[in-house]
């Protein structure tokens, strides 16, 4: 297929498209589901300089997690059919400015962290909404993230924000107020949970927050008899449609940098994940140019290459994340999928307690894997663009310690005293609970 055809191709397959999405949106709307959005496609050998070989699929989605739609185009083309005009060609990538990881640059002589204090961050949103005056939301979609066989239940919810003033940014956290009273007449008190969705929104449309949210349960200590957490399980039992009543946002610890081509260290355990997720859904999935007409067919088929496999994130990120069992590894598939995708800038290392063995032969715990791979981190850390998150169980603090304090003692380093600097310069950062 040469090239004025492709052009032919796309001034008629394009409102057939369109018709096609609207017919499709007519259906959901029978079944109370809002409009679907476009929230990924990707394209493949569309900076060859000659068409060569295109090809390209997109796909439609309603949630972030298990539930995907049928809604897929394919295209192909092979042979030489000239090059590209210069108006709509193809950007280059950009080539990694960070090191890998084993392969960071050696540290400076004294490897002490930036002395200068953080800046405040400005223009942070913070408290919209307050707990005696919660914006109203409505419950969109709650969904299982443990998959079977895996320890106890973790859902992952998004609320619709629609005629709210709620702006929030990755690593802020919302409050929520269940429904109800406690055995006192009171209402319940409120409870934050990190936000697990980029700023814009799984849909990217700056109408929704989504949370990451596991059931906390525990034995009595008197009966024996399992209690449920009142909030946790408030929102585990959401069903579309249901009134949430949301306050916030509120934090300002676990934000991003603005530096594109910084080191993330994210150690994470469990639900943990949660500000992570944002983190790598705003650094490598949010991209409102390539989104704004995705049935734009001359985009589909490369002539305008959106930014998908070419992350605006230049940097290099990493997630250690802890869990129990296989299924409990929360959003596995899109870990690995970011992992495939963006290998020099995305790395995902896993411990899974109660299947891997630690060196000693104990359970693989998130301070173990620390430790496994302590030189690497140790090396990162001492760069002046690197951030470490921690978040998820508090005990893991402690293991993480004592293996940044073994590495960096092999460099005459007291490792409290430069972690006490990373602090200052802003570049550590917690959030255990």
């Amino acid at each position: 297929m040469d090239y004025e055809s492709m052009k032919g191709l796309a001034g008629e397959v394009e409102p057939k498209l369109m018709a096609i999405l609207a017919e499709f949106n007519q259906t959901l709307q029978k079944y109370g589901i809002s409009k679907a959005r476009v929230v990924e496609f990707t394209l493949s050998d569309q900076e060859m300089p000659e068409m060569d070989g295109l090809s390209c699929n997109f796909s439609c989605w309603l949630s972030p997690s298990n539930l995907t739609c049928g809604i897929k185009c394919e295209f192909e083309a092979s042979g030489k059919t000239g090059a590209k005009p210069t108006a709509v060609a193809a950007p280059t990538a950009k080539k990694l400015e960070t090191a890998k990881p084993g392969t960071a640059a050696a540290p400076t002589q004294s490897a002490t962290p930036a002395q200068k204090k953080a800046k405040k961050k400005s223009n942070v949103p913070v408290n919209t909404y307050r707990p005696n005056n919660p914006f109203v939301g409505k419950c969109l979609s709650n969904e299982e993230l443990v998959g079977p066989g895996g320890i106890g239940t973790c859902r992952h919810l998004i609320f619709d924000l629609s005629g709210s003033d709620l702006k929030y940014l990755e690593g802020q956290s919302i409050g929520i107020i269940a429904n109800g009273t406690d055995d006192k007449g009171k209402p319940h008190k409120i409870r934050l949970y990190s936000i697990a969705s980029a700023r814009h929104g799984d849909f990217l449309d700056d109408k929704t927050v989504s949370l990451c949210v596991r059931q906390l349960e525990y034995p009595d200590p008197d009966t024996g008899k399992t209690v449920y957490g009142t909030c946790s399980s408030f929102l585990c039992n959401l069903k579309p449609g249901d009134d949430v009543q949301i306050t916030g946002p509120v934090g300002k610890e676990m934000l991003l940098p603005d530096d594109p081509n910084a080191n993330i260290i994210m150690l994470g355990t469990g639900t943990g994940i949660a500000p992570f997720r944002a983190f790598l859904w705003h650094l490598f999935k949010e991209n409102e140019d390539a989104n704004a007409n995705p049935f734009w067919l001359p985009n589909l088929l490369g002539w305008v290459k959106p930014n998908n496999d070419q992350p605006k994130f230049n940097g290099l990120t990493w997630l250690i994340f802890g869990v129990a069992t296989t299924p409990n590894i929360l959003y596995n598939k899109d870990l690995e999928d970011l992992q495939r995708r963006f290998p020099q800038h995305f790395r995902l290392t896993k411990a899974i307690s109660r299947e891997q063995k630690n060196p000693e032969g104990g359970r693989m715990y998130i301070q173990h894997r620390v430790a496994e791979h302590a030189d690497e981190l140790w090396k990162l850390i001492q760069q002046k663009n690197t951030h470490t998150y921690i978040c998820g169980l508090k005990g893991m603090e402690t293991g993480i310690d004592e293996a940044f304090s073994a590495v960096a003692s092999r460099d005459g380093v007291t490792w409290s005293d430069y972690q006490r600097d990373l602090k200052k310069a802003g570049r550590w950062h917690v959030e255990t609970y």
